[in-house]
């Protein structure tokens, strides 16, 4: 894989503006990335259906899954003094939001805003030590007033999300950006299903980009109204745990390879087919580390349920930091990730399918 190709696909959708329910952008990056050699469908939920062209109809489907929205805010309201009440969309560790940079929805494009932060020099001290709430933030565009604010085109509802710039360390091999979970899972699948081409299958394959997952995992549970995969991979931006866990507790370190997990708190991974999957990794000298959550959440979850049963693994990439303004992930993981989808397709056929 060029090195030029993965790393512009990479920025575009790391750069893309997502929030959950807002996903155009990294709808119309995936179709344009795959529209030689795969054809579409869309949903009202903006669900996007990736079909390549060598499909042939008559083999069990497998799904590959990567969810496209990224967490974000939506503008609740416009105070007199022209700053914005907002609330949170997705989960966000409060204490990294003020003074951070966002982007802020306008119909003539998106404009900057700065989440507040009061100066030191006018906190009392009861304000230095209260836990940070975004009930207490706002978000500042510059504008002197709430008339001001609406001539800059800011509405109630308008959708917010980190202003931070994609930067690749070569030197280190690693990857610097917001929205890493899932955009470097949609740049997996994405990346996946090219490299399949060139390989014999005995299965067919949908790319899925489906949206909603941080509120809940909405936009899977269309998917599986609408499709009847015979097994699913679902590609994740996954939380390291590598900077605070004691070691023996450390599963989803960066440069570990693929974090394939066992279970978190909405779903057991279908056991057999992990241990198939986690096989097949050892014979290609895939790089596979495994976990165990008590919290967390996916798309699996919907999908084992769906359609009386759908068997499925979660191929995570570590990345630090995520649901922040700043992620780190390691490119090599992103392509243990990619080799790791590659290889199991590969070695999917109808009977393995029926033994998970």
């Amino acid at each position: 894989m060029e090195d030029k190709e993965f790393l512009e696909l990479a920025e575009k959708l790391s750069m893309a503006r997502g929030m959950s329910g807002y996903e155009d952008e990294v709808v119309k990056i995936a179709q344009a990335y795959c529209k030689d050699f795969c054809t579409f469908e869309e949903d009202s939920m903006r669900n996007l259906y990736i079909y390549p062209d060598y499909n042939k109809g008559n083999r069990p489907l497998v799904m590959l899954d990567a969810h496209s929205d990224e967490v974000g805010f939506m503008v609740q309201a416009i105070k007199p003094d022209g700053t914005l009440k907002f609330i949170s969309v997705g989960g966000w560790p409060e204490n990294t939001l003020p003074s951070s940079k966002v982007q802020v929805y306008t119909k003539a494009g998106y404009i900057s805003g700065v989440i507040t932060a009061i100066p030191p020099h006018f906190m009392t001290a009861e304000q230095r030590n209260a836990p940070i709430s975004i009930n207490n933030l706002t978000i500042d565009v510059g504008a002197a007033s709430d008339k001001e604010t609406k001539e800059f085109g800011v509405e109630v509802g308008a959708p917010v999300v980190p202003k931070t710039e994609f930067e690749y360390d070569k030197p280190h091999g690693l990857l610097f950006g917001k929205a890493f979970d899932d955009r470097l899972g949609v740049l997996a699948t994405l990346l996946t299903l090219k490299k399949l081409k060139s390989e014999k299958l005995d299965v067919d394959v949908a790319g899925v980009i489906s949206t909603q997952e941080e509120v809940g995992e909405r936009g899977i549970t269309a998917v599986m109204g609408r499709i009847k995969p015979a097994a699913a991979i679902c590609f994740e931006g996954c939380p390291a745990d590598d900077t605070f866990s004691p070691q023996y507790m450390v599963q989803d370190a960066l440069r570990g390879g693929v974090m394939l997990r066992y279970m978190d708190r909405t779903v057991i991974c279908t056991p057999r087919f992990t241990e198939f999957s986690r096989g097949v990794a050892a014979k290609h000298n895939i790089k596979v580390q495994m976990a165990v959550r008590s919290g967390g959440g996916n798309n699996g979850a919907y999908i084992i349920s769906a359609n009386g049963g759908t068997p499925v693994i979660v191929a995570g990439i570590p990345v630090r930091y995520i649901h922040t303004f700043n992620c780190i992930a390691a490119k090599e993981d992103v392509e243990s990730v990619i080799a790791f989808g590659v290889e199991t397709v590969k070695a999917l056929n109808e009977k393995v399918i029926k033994g998970f």
